[in-house]
């Protein structure tokens, strides 16, 4: 089964993560892709401990993600893919050995340098070009919080229809 959810998400795993996608989705097991956390043993004890036993978490770089994109595919369950950043999921999208269909800008939350587009959606103009290279290599980018939310394209995005 392919990966259910790439997901930006400047907070990684948390609660929204786990219980607002996680459950409704079955999910089975998170790719976390950073390449400081995937060097860094106290940071993935701290990341491990906010997921249920039955639920699997793998530590990798943006290149080794890259490369093992298709083992995600053919494992059995249901799994979410996360990157903190937008120029981290660009860079696997652009390297990736398979194509990624859609991506879904989760929480990219205030920072100096970045204006307001959603309630959870701060973008500096990098951010937003990276996420319109994004589309143009493919893989449809939609903003959505929660399942039950309806997902906004990247055009709306942008406008900030739903801020």
């Amino acid at each position: 089964m392919p990966v259910s959810l790439y997901r930006i998400d400047d907070r990684l795993i948390h609660g929204q993560v786990v219980a607002g996608w996680g459950q409704p989705l079955g999910l089975g097991y998170i790719v976390l892709v950073d390449d400081v956390v995937a060097e860094s043993d106290w940071e993935q004890e701290l990341y491990r401990l906010g997921v249920p036993p039955t639920v699997d978490v793998i530590f990798v770089t943006v290149a080794q993600a890259a490369c093992d994109i298709g083992l995600y595919s053919a494992d059995a369950r249901v799994g979410i893919l996360l990157t903190g950043t937008v120029e981290a999921m660009l860079a696997l999208v652009k390297s990736a050995g398979a194509p990624i269909a859609a991506v879904n800008v989760g929480g990219i939350h205030h920072r100096e340098d970045r204006a307001q587009k959603l309630r959870y959606v701060f973008l500096t103009k990098d951010e937003e070009r990276a996420l319109h290279e994004i589309e143009a290599h493919g893989a449809a980018v939609t903003a959505q919080d929660l399942p039950s939310a309806r997902p906004l394209s990247l055009p709306e995005i942008l406008r900030g229809d739903a801020a």
